[in-house]
Formats: C-alpha cells, structure tokens, sequence
C-alpha cells in the first residue's frame, strides 16, 4: 500500500493512502514533465456531486506541489486568472466549480474562454492544472481534446465514495468523440483498466484550515448565487442587443439572414433569439420574415426523421468499425493505460 507523504517547510508532516499505480505515474510522469521537460499538465477531474472530485484532487495536487495552499484553491474565472499570473514556474492551481452546480455550456463559458486564453501562461510557467467539474463533455472543446493530459473519473460504487478510473490522452479523446452526444461513459470501445480507490483525508492541512476551506467554499457559492451575470456581462449582452437591433433596423436583412450573417464568424445565434432581441426596440415582423419563418417551420415539418435516425446511425456504426479496428490493432501493443 502506498502512501503520499509530504513534508511542508515549517516541518509539518501530511500522510494519505494514495493507489501505487497512480503515485508511480505521477512520479515518472506528470512530476518529471512540469520540472525536467519544460511542459504544463492539465487534468480534468470529473465526476457526480458528492462523490469525492474535489477530495482527490486536493490530494494530487498537493502530492504534485508540496507548495499548494488554499490561495491556488480557486472557485470563479476571475479567482484562477489571478492565480495563473500570480503563480511561479511549476506550482498547481486547483480550479473547483463543481460546487456551482452548472448545468449547461452556456453557464460554463466564461470558464471555457478563461482556460482557452490562458493556455499559453500555463504552458511557459509549466503549471499543473487541475479541472474539477461535473462532466468533461462541458468543457471547451480545445480543452477537453488537445490541452488535457488525462481525464480521472470519480464515481460511487454500491454506495461507497472513494473510486476512480484514469483515462489517458488517448482514451480520454475516444471517450469524448464517441459519447459526446450521450454524454455516456460507459462505451464498450472505451474502457479504462486504470482504477483505483482514495479515502477522505483533506490533503492541505489539519481540522482547523480544512474548516476554513469549507468556509471559502461556501462564500463562494453564497457569492456566485447572489450574482449568476456580472455587471460587466450585462452591460455587453445590452450593447450586442443594441447592435443587432441596428444592424436590423440599417440594413433590413429579415431575421434569419442576420442569423446567417452572424453564423459566417461562428457566433450561433439563432433567427428566433434575433427576433425576440429586435422586438425588444419595438421591431415588428415584415411580410418576408414572416414567410421565411413559415418555410423554416415548414421545412422541419416534412424532414423525415426516420431517415435522420438511420443516418445517424449508420455513421455511428461506421466510426465504431473504424474505432474497433483501431482498437484492436492498438491493443497488441504495449499500453501502460498512464497519463500519456
């Protein structure tokens, strides 16, 4: 049985059960890379609320950078881009906002356009990053393929807390493509033979600053509930309003060629959104968006959708036959299932 342990400076000794596989990897591979390789490492921990993310993440991160404190321990965009620009070479960053309970990619956008734009800092300061969130599948698209390393999902088993499995680099990337629509982690093409266990011990220190990291953490929460769009937000969502409103107004494109337009700079907003923003200013429907809406309404009404169905699913069964081979041809190789 291994176990980590951790000598901070001022001699205090900090000792928890960690899975020998996993304290290996991270010996010969994450440690090596931030220190030897000139590299940053970003691992997304994902998993159901309560079942323990943020309890093993303290415990790597803290394993990882003997340094870590509450201070790199962040819970907003605004709290981690300061921690990123504050952080030396080397040091782990720990970014919780599981506690918020987003639900939906919209919500999670500002901390998708955070991690996106400070990929690069990350990557010349060789930080360790730690993602703890619900699900991978919410997470920015770049992020979650090309920028991390590994993904570890915590779950329950027969009621029990404490269990995990490691996805390396490249089943982490098959698990995205082929569950994305299901946001399922149970594909029979992808199985991780990485598991483990990990047991409550708070990783950063004794009762009394483990109380005041629940403490943060509930100021956090408190603080995120009072305010879900900043006044910053507001004022831009205003100000796009007021843009497509005279876009609108200046050009008299109909609803769904301003969506069009706006779509060719991969901003997605849909010809009814545009509607109801427009309407806002007192813009009434004209006669030809009137009649584009009714084509639109018209046009999914006789899309067959068996048809969709079967080609839907003849593409699954193709990807799947690609992916079968690949995975055949893969497993007469050598795979240490690490994070590489």
């Amino acid at each position: 049985m291994a176990t980590a342990r951790i000598v901070e400076k001022n001699g205090n000794v900090i000792e928890y059960y960690m899975e020998d596989r996993l304290k290996n990897s991270i010996d010969n591979k994450i440690i090596p890379s931030l220190h030897k390789k000139d590299k940053d490492c970003v691992i997304c921990i994902d998993g159901r609320e309560g079942a323990g993310k943020t309890t093993l993440s303290l415990q790597l991160g803290k394993y990882i950078d003997p340094s870590l404190d509450l201070s790199r321990v962040v819970f907003s965009p605004e709290d981690f881009r300061e921690a990123v620009l504050k952080a030396k070479k080397g040091q782990c960053i720990i970014y919780d906002e599981a506690f918020t309970g987003f639900s939906s990619r919209a919500s999670l956008s500002p901390i998708n356009r955070v991690l996106v734009s400070l990929a690069m800092q990350m990557r010349q300061k060789n930080l360790c990053i730690l993602i703890v969130l619900p699900t991978i599948f919410l997470l920015d698209k770049y992020m979650a393929l090309f920028r991390t390393r590994a993904l570890i999902h915590v779950f329950e088993s027969h009621g029990r807390r404490g269990y995990f499995k490691l996805y390396n680099y490249r089943l982490k990337k098959l698990l995205i493509l082929l569950g994305a629509k299901t946001m399922t982690y149970n594909s029979k093409l992808v199985r991780s033979k990485f598991r483990g266990r990990f047991y409550g011990k708070f990783a950063l220190g004794d009762d009394k600053l483990e109380k005041k990291y629940r403490k943060f953490k509930e100021e956090a929460l408190a603080n995120s509930e009072k305010t879900s769009m900043t006044s910053a937000q507001v004022r831009y969502k205003e100000q796009r309003d007021l843009i497509i409103y005279l876009l609108r107004k200046f050009t008299e494109l109909t609803y769904q060629e301003l969506s069009n337009l706006i779509a060719d700079y991969d901003i997605m907003i849909s010809f009814q959104q545009i509607q109801k923003i427009c309407a806002k200013f007192g813009d009434i429907a004209k006669v030809k968006d009137e009649k584009e809406i009714k084509d639109v309404v018209k046009g999914i009404k006789k899309t067959n959708k068996i048809d969709i169905l079967s080609k839907l699913k003849e593409e699954h069964d193709k990807t799947n036959q690609i992916d079968e081979e690949r995975l055949k041809i893969e497993e007469n190789s050598e795979d240490i299932e690490d994070f590489e």
